[in-house]
Parts: structure tokens; sequence; C-alpha cells
């Protein structure tokens, strides 16, 4: 057990590097602060595929070619590929990647899915059962209101708690090095359900697990937010992104100087109608994968915990009546040597 630490977190043995990653994001995204960094802005919603479930296929698949083509590696390469979505039975990776012949583990951590497929790579490399590992995810607006709310042509209200799904995919891939942006510790999360049943205010249900996953990884670890250049959560929106600080300020730590979340990230919340931020699994995906790691190897940032979070409902587990279970996977990355 030499590679545990505390309950819930591990340290590799042999950092794993990320090798080279690639993100392709929708016009809506274009339009956001981050807009020039991703590799691939798609044309419209169906990027000219007869459905959108097929454009999300799609944009997974391009996401991984372009990623390994960045990395100067193969398909052949690579020993086995993460990938999940938000889609029933997770069709947009399935669908998407049954032509590149890579050994798949198909996954589900909702919003959280890019940043468990890193940690399980991570994983299988530093173990020794693989030399190259893919991990991918997406999410498409058009996919995720036809599965989770109502047709786009209702024109239903939306609460202010309320986030918009990004449409953006990320792809990382990775291997033994640290000459690139590496892996160096996984904190894997715990359910946490606070009983919110409230699917519109997914922000105030997913950051009780953020909390619980940052603060596990600081006892863990020994560290504090200052030892981090940036603490980057996945899509808790403005909501669950005050929630979260005042959640850590409660237990000392103070992580208001170099915090952010994607979903805030993503779009201009001024001038964009996208309510409490961004949400979905492309979104953490995409900033990651297109704004962040490229800053890394750029030497923006030496040193950072990307924690992706979810909200683990169902169409049938709201109409039953549940509540809203949320989960945090955090993995901390350090920049080139």
């Amino acid at each position: 057990m030499g590679k545990r630490i505390g309950k819930q977190t591990v340290r590799l043995e042999h950092p794993v590097g990320i090798l080279a990653s690639a993100s392709i994001a929708g016009q809506k995204e274009k339009d956001g602060p981050l807009g020039s960094d991703f590799d691939v802005i798609m044309a419209d919603a169906e990027w000219n595929e007869e459905t959108w479930e097929k454009t999300e296929s799609k944009m997974q698949k391009e996401a991984v070619r372009l990623a390994i083509q960045k990395a100067g590696l193969a398909l052949s390469d690579m020993h086995y590929i993460f990938a999940g979505d938000l889609l029933n039975q997770c069709i947009g990776a399935g669908f998407g990647l049954r032509e590149l012949h890579i050994p798949y583990f198909g996954i589900y951590g909702a919003c959280s899915t890019m940043i468990e497929g890193l940690s399980l790579a991570s994983m299988l490399i530093d173990g020794g059962f693989a030399d190259h590992a893919v991990a991918v995810t997406s999410s498409h607006f058009c996919t995720a209101e036809r599965q989770y709310r109502m047709p786009l042509e209702y024109g239903g209200q939306r609460t202010p708690t309320a986030q918009w799904t990004v449409t953006g995919s990320g792809a990382a891939v990775l291997g033994k090095t640290v000459d690139v942006p590496h892996i160096t510790h996984i904190t894997t999360g715990k359910i946490m359900d606070m009983g919110v049943k409230d699917a519109n205010n997914m922000g105030g249900a997913m950051a009780p697990a953020a909390f619980d996953t940052l603060l596990t990884h600081f006892q863990d670890t020994g560290l504090s937010p200052a030892d981090y250049d940036l603490i980057l959560t996945g899509d808790l929106g403005t909501v669950g992104r005050d929630v979260l600080i005042d959640l850590m300020q409660n237990e000392g730590f103070d992580i208001t100087d170099n915090y952010n979340d994607g979903g805030c990230m993503i779009y201009d919340l001024d001038t964009q109608d996208v309510h409490a931020g961004g949400s979905g699994c492309g979104c953490i995906a995409s900033v990651l994968c297109g704004h962040i790691l490229p800053a890394m190897q750029r030497g923006e940032f030496r040193r950072i915990l990307a924690i992706g979070t979810g909200a683990l409902l169902s169409t049938t587990s709201g109409l039953q009546g549940e509540s809203v279970p949320g989960i945090a996977h955090l993995v901390a990355i350090s920049g080139k040597e």
C-alpha cells in the first residue's frame, strides 16, 4: 500500500505525463472568454451529421484523433481508452470510438468523467499495465436538453440556478514522462448526498462532494491551497462555486486567491445568457484540454488541482422523487520538469 496516502489519495510512483491534449467546442463556447483556445470550432450544432447524438460521437472521435496526432503517436500505440458522456448507455463514446479499435473502458461519472478517466488511465500506466492511454469525454447542449429536460422547441423557462450544458469535448493522451505536465496525485471522491432534489441546482448538489474531496486531499497530503497555482473545479457554476468557498473557509482553508470553476470560465456570465454558468462533461474537458494544459506547457501554471464534479441523477431518478447525489474526483498536475 506504499502508493496510498491517507484515506483516499494515491501518490503515483512514476508521474504520468499528459503528452498532448485536444479540444472541440461549439459556437456559443467560441463566443466566450476562452474561444480562441479551442483546437476545433464546430460550424453549427449538427457538424454535418444527421442527429445531435451522432454529432457528439463525432466530437469524441475527432478529439481523440487530434490529441494522438499532436502527441506524435498512432492509434495503435494506445493500449486503452477511457471514455464516457451524459447520454443513456454512453452512446456518444461507444458509437464514436468504435472505429478506432482501441481497447475501451466505458465509464460514467456524470460531469466528473474526464477526471475519472485521467485517474484510471494514470493508475494503469503507473502500475505498468499500459504505456499509453487516452481519456476523453463530451457533452452537447442539444443532446442534454433532449434527454434531461424537454424539446428545445418548447421554450421552457430556466431557473436562476440552472446552468447551460457546454457543447464541447476534450481528449488527453497519457504516458510515462515528466517532460510535460504530469499527474502526481489522485484523490478519488465519495458519493455525497445532502438531499438536494432540485435538478436545476446541480451546483448546490455537487458542491459538498467537491468540498469533501478537496478537504480530503489536503488532509491526506498535508498540503494547502497555497501549494497550488490553481484549484479548478469542473462545473459548479456561480452557485456551487460560492458554496465551496464558504465550506472550505469554515474548515480554515481560504481558496479565494487561486480558485476558479470551469463553468464560470467558459462563458461570459455578464453577456451570455447562461444563468449560473456552464455544465456538462465537456465543460472541464474542454477547459482543461484547451486552456489549462497548454498554459501549463507555456509555464503559466506550475502546480494545479483539477476537480471533476458530477451530479449522479437520471431522468428516471428525478421522476421517482430521488435526490441528486454528487461526486468529485481530483488529480494533481505539475508542470514539465
